[in-house]
């Protein structure tokens, strides 16, 4: 089918996957199921409106997205908030995410002995998607300790997550590039360049978050502030292209570098004038995510999504207990918390995308397979994840008693 004008084909793309979201969200699936389905529709696997060269053309908007999610993420990550929590949470977040990524990680290299590719699938496992925990949470008005600790584990892990993605992504696409240049890398340069990259990009996202919280706090109206955080997470993304950093990681300190240095007010005033401009951003890139799809690939996935959900499962939820176990958290916590954080969709299908992006940049025929392998890998199971991670939450909060009798809500 012959292309549509670009502009024409995206503003018809945003309108019908608002609609597209309205509609999954009414059967109980997150919107962004609905933005990606449409994608997937006008993508190269069905209608074919936007092909590889629109997408390409495209791409600063998926990194524009990209750079907000992670200065979100990093606005979240309040020190004295994380204190408060107690060392049982803090090492309960820790557990589960590098319990995750090492399970992942060691199931996925002994079925497919393919090692950029489990580091990569590793590195997704610990994103977790925090609005289907919440919403069941809210929906049967749970209370109790359990209920206090999903808020606190779903409200910090995804910054853990990135973290873990910056170091293991960074390894993976040094061993990929190895192969191109045919030069065997050894492991201390393995080591040390994701190590200097992490550091690069945490002190660009520091710097420019110091510049950012002087600024912002000196705005006298807050309104105006949507402005100043667009064109900061623009210039940063513009550095880490430049630079050769870490888009995610470098934004992300932005975020926190924010959160951390002016009053929480301020935070909560700039956090909460960008809600609608994030929806619109969450609109279009999930859009293009899914226009990204190779639909005709899910029947050949069905061994690695297997193995992808089973140990992504057994990490996040063994791991949870261990470190509920070493912290000494209530027993409740200890057997229930795993089963209420299952749940994962945008951060981590947002990260699949970078995957499946710099795989492109690379352009051999196995980071090629590996980036098409990840992001329908990944945004397959996220519908198991997402239906199965509500589900568990509200055993859980059942068998833990948080949840009384009677509350359950119809409609």
């Amino acid at each position: 089918m012959e292309h549509l004008p670009i502009m024409l084909t995206l503003g018809l793309g945003t309108i019908l996957a608002f609609y597209a979201g309205r509609l999954v969200r009414g059967i109980g699936l997150p919107s962004l199921l609905g933005y990606m389905l449409l994608g997937a529709v006008m993508g190269s696997s069905v209608l074919s409106l936007l092909g590889e060269h629109e997408l390409e053309g495209l791409r600063f908007i998926t990194d524009i997205a990209l750079g907000f999610v992670a200065f979100t993420i990093g606005a979240e990550l309040n020190l004295k908030a994380l204190r408060r929590l107690g060392s049982s949470i803090i090492l309960i977040i820790f557990a589960e995410s590098l319990a995750a990524f090492t399970i992942v990680f060691a199931t996925v290299y002994a079925v497919f002995r393919d090692m950029p590719m489990a580091i990569l699938f590793g590195a997704l496992a610990p994103a977790s998607a925090p609005a289907g925990t919440v919403a069941v949470i809210q929906e049967y008005k749970a209370k109790g300790k359990l209920t206090k600790a999903l808020y606190a584990v779903v409200g910090f892990d995804d910054g853990l997550a990135v973290v873990i993605f910056g170091f293991a992504s960074a390894l993976a696409v040094r061993m990929l590039n190895s192969e191109v240049s045919q030069v065997g890398g050894n492991l201390l340069s393995s080591v040390t360049g994701p190590i200097l990259e992490i550091g690069l990009s945490l002190g660009v996202g520091a710097g420019v978050g110091l510049l950012f919280s002087f600024l912002s706090s000196k705005l006298k109206n807050p309104s105006e502030s949507p402005s100043l955080v667009f064109g900061f997470v623009i210039m940063t993304a513009g550095l880490s292209h430049l630079l050769d950093t870490s888009l995610i990681l470098t934004c992300m300190t932005v975020g926190m570098i924010f959160t951390n240095t002016v009053p929480s007010s301020l935070t909560r005033n700039v956090m909460g004038n960008l809600g609608n401009f994030m929806h619109l951003l969450f609109i279009l890139f999930f859009f293009l995510a899914g226009a990204h799809l190779e639909i005709s690939a899910l029947p050949s996935l069905g061994l690695l999504g297997l193995v992808y959900v089973l140990a992504r499962s057994a990490g996040l939820m063994g791991g949870a207990w261990l470190g509920a176990a070493v912290g000494g958290a209530d027993e409740k916590i200890r057997k229930y918390l795993g089963l209420g954080i299952l749940s994962q969709a945008g951060v981590a299908i947002g990260l699949s995308l970078l995957v499946q992006q710099f795989c492109s940049e690379i352009g051999t025929e196995h980071a090629l397979k590996i980036g098409a392998t990840i992001i329908t890998t990944v945004t397959a199971t996220s519908i198991i994840f997402e239906i199965i991670g509500p589900v568990c939450t509200k055993y859980a909060l059942t068998k833990a008693g948080e949840i009384k009798a009677g509350k359950d809500v119809v409609g």
